[in-house]
């Protein structure tokens, strides 16, 4: 008997009006009811991902995973916020995340946004070119460890001179 190996394909695609739910579940899955009261969260109350800027990943017919990019401000500057990025644990890492995020972020600069920010791990988003935000430039509408708030440049010296209060 020999060692068969599975492969299976993955495709990442704009989310649809009819995936919503899918994700929502996904998301509830992953973070659990207490997710709401993440200042992320509160962040993405006052504005919508849009469609054109948020993707999903499904195997055949099944969603297993998710990012959306919601449009805020950064004081005055337009940005936009990175997440959740939502993976199903059965398929952690197969490459969905990346492909989730490569696939955002190269919307987004194509669209012709300048600015991302994010709440996360620095040690798995410095990947993809996200740094430490400088301490005091950016307040947000709740709590945040400031090691985990982290910006990246689509254009190069988006974020100069970028500071105050983060909001839709």
């Amino acid at each position: 008997m020999s060692d068969a190996v599975l492969s299976l394909s993955i495709v990442v695609a704009p989310e649809g009006a009819s995936d919503a739910q899918a994700v929502e579940r996904l998301n509830e899955r992953a973070f659990g009811p207490g997710r709401f009261a993440r200042t992320a969260y509160r962040l993405r109350e006052m504005a919508e991902a849009p469609r054109d800027l948020s993707f999903v990943a499904r195997v055949s017919t099944l969603l297993v995973g998710a990012n959306r990019l919601t449009p805020i401000r950064c004081g005055t500057a337009p940005a936009l916020l990175l997440g959740p990025l939502t993976v199903d644990p059965a398929f952690r890492s197969r490459g969905v995340a990346r492909s989730l995020v490569d696939m955002s972020l190269a919307a987004a600069k194509q669209q012709g946004h300048k600015l991302v920010i994010l709440i996360g791990d620095e040690a798995y988003y410095k990947r993809y070119g996200f740094t430490r935000v400088p301490p005091g430039r950016l307040t947000l509408p709740g709590p945040v460890d400031p090691a985990r708030l982290l910006v990246l440049e689509l254009e190069a010296a988006a974020f100069e001179g970028v500071s105050g209060s983060v909001g839709a």
